[in-house]
Formats: structure tokens, sequence, C-alpha cells
């Protein structure tokens, strides 16, 4: 077994070992089990695999989905996995960001208030739908370069991992606004997992509540927003961050906050989706 693929079969692992602990799926964290033994058991150095097929390649293995795919992609690619690091609540998308070559920190920061999003592939998402062009200071040249990079290391994989029943939409504000609600009934109850942060906690104290949750055709991770920001307002047991991922293996990341202004001043709202939870409120007080 290749060095590299003894790695990423330790990483499925763990990523299995948090989901038992955390009380996911049970179906969950078995799929990471026998993804870790596919590795174990693969004949090539999966990075050799990857330059051939692409993560194409990944998928055909055997128990091996688009979803596990993606991890496995993104570790050989930039030596991270950002589903492990949810699952430790050491998520730190302004870091992540600052890796793009021309990204500064301030330019980071932007992108993640501006764009609500906290993963390569969700920022390459984002670029490829035009919205980049909502981030304020970011030049034409440099807008491209970002595009060019994640396009690079990221756009393939909406190709090779198209399926005709993937739908682009992402959950409806009635489920996500229900699913925040779930997680901070049962966090105020105490009837979460607790895990230990690793960032922004140097007193190494467990105090991150955790939920999983299946509702219709997705999946959802949440927990509160463990971020810089978050705790610099004092607002770290206010803003949730639900991760969702559907049966299709399409991603996303979504902020569920309560507004301080305007006409949703009082209610949760989810960042970036303002209008439509405006319709929400509306349609449910008539």
């Amino acid at each position: 077994m290749s060095p590299l693929n003894k790695e990423i079969a330790d990483k499925l692992r763990e990523i299995a070992s948090l989901l038992e602990v955390q009380h996911a799926n049970p179906f969950r964290s078995q799929a990471y089990h026998h993804a870790a033994t596919t590795m174990e058991n693969l004949n090539e150095d999966v990075d050799s695999l990857i330059q051939q097929k692409g993560i194409k390649g990944l998928v055909e293995l055997p128990t091996i989905g688009a979803g596990i795919s993606r991890s496995i992609y993104e570790y050989v690619a930039l030596g991270r996995m950002t589903r492990l690091e949810h699952l430790h609540g050491a998520s730190d998308p302004v870091r992540l960001f600052r890796s793009i070559p021309t990204v500064g920190r301030i330019l980071a920061e932007r992108i993640y208030h501006t764009l609500h999003v906290d993963t390569f592939e969700s920022l390459e998402n984002a670029a490829h739908n035009g919205q980049l062009d909502k981030v304020e200071g970011l030049g034409a040249k440099r807008k491209e370069a970002i595009k060019d990079w994640l396009l690079k290391h990221f756009g393939d994989n909406r190709h090779q991992l198209s399926n005709a029943q993937h739908s682009d939409n992402p959950p409806d504000i009635d489920l996500l606004l229900k699913v925040d609600a779930e997680y901070r009934n049962k966090a105020k109850a105490k009837k979460l997992p607790i895990i230990t942060p690793k960032r922004f906690n140097p007193e190494h104290k467990a105090w991150l509540p955790v939920l999983h949750s299946t509702r219709s055709r997705w999946h959802f991770t949440v927990m509160y927003s463990n971020t810089e920001r978050a705790h610099k307002l004092n607002l770290n047991h206010d803003w949730v961050v639900i991760y969702s991922h559907d049966d299709y293996h399409q991603q996303g990341q979504h902020t569920v906050v309560t507004e301080t202004h305007g006409v949703l001043t009082g209610k949760r709202v989810v960042r970036g989706r303002e209008t439509e939870c405006y319709e929400f409120y509306k349609l449910n007080a008539s």
C-alpha cells in the first residue's frame, strides 16, 4: 500500500469514527469504513489514478461514491479534507481561501462573508454562476485568476460527476429553518453530542453541539459557527452553520442567523437568501 493511500484510508476511518460518535446515520459511517478498505486494497497509487482518469476514476472504484470521491480528490490535490475539518469543528474558510494565489486575508474574509461559502467546491460553483461579481474590491484580473485556479482544481468535477437526476436546487428555506430550529432546541436541551473544537478554544473545552439529521432527500450536519468573526461579535451561539448533501451528492453550506435590521428583525434568516426568507415569513403570516 502506498503511503498516500494509507493516509487517505486513515482520514476516511477518522471521519467514520466521528460520525459514529456524533450519532449520525450508521449507513454513512459504514460507507466511510468501506471506502477506507477500498483505499487500503488499491493496487496503484491514488494520485496516479486521478492523473489518468480524474475524479471519475475514484467513483468507478467499489464502495466509493461521488461524495467520498470529492474528499479523496481534495486531499490529493490540497492535502486536506474539508469534510473532516467540519466534523472536528475546525473549519477555517478564511485560511482556506487564502491558499488561493493572489487572495489575501481581507479578500478572503470578503469572499466568505459575501458569498457564504466555506469550501473550494462551493466557491467554484459560486464563481461558475457569476457570484464573484458580488465581492467588493475584486478586480477583473484577480477574479479571472481565482476562477482559473478553481477551474483547474475543481471545475472538471462538475462534468465528471454529472447525473441526469442531479438538481442544482438547494434545500428549501422552510426545510433549513426547521433544521435550524431542531438544532437550537436540542442544543438548549443538551440532547446533542458535544465536541471540542480545535480552533478558537484555548482552554480545549467541549462546548460545540453537533446534529446529524436526515430530512426528505437531504442529509444535514449542523453546528454553531466557530469562526473568528462569530466569536468576535459574540454570536457563536446565534449563528448556525448547516452543511447539506443530497442523495446525488449535491453539497451546500448555509448560515442561519437572527436578523438585526430591516423588516425581518428578530427572525431567523438564511444568509444570502434573505428575499426567499421574506417571502416565506410573509406567506406564513397570512
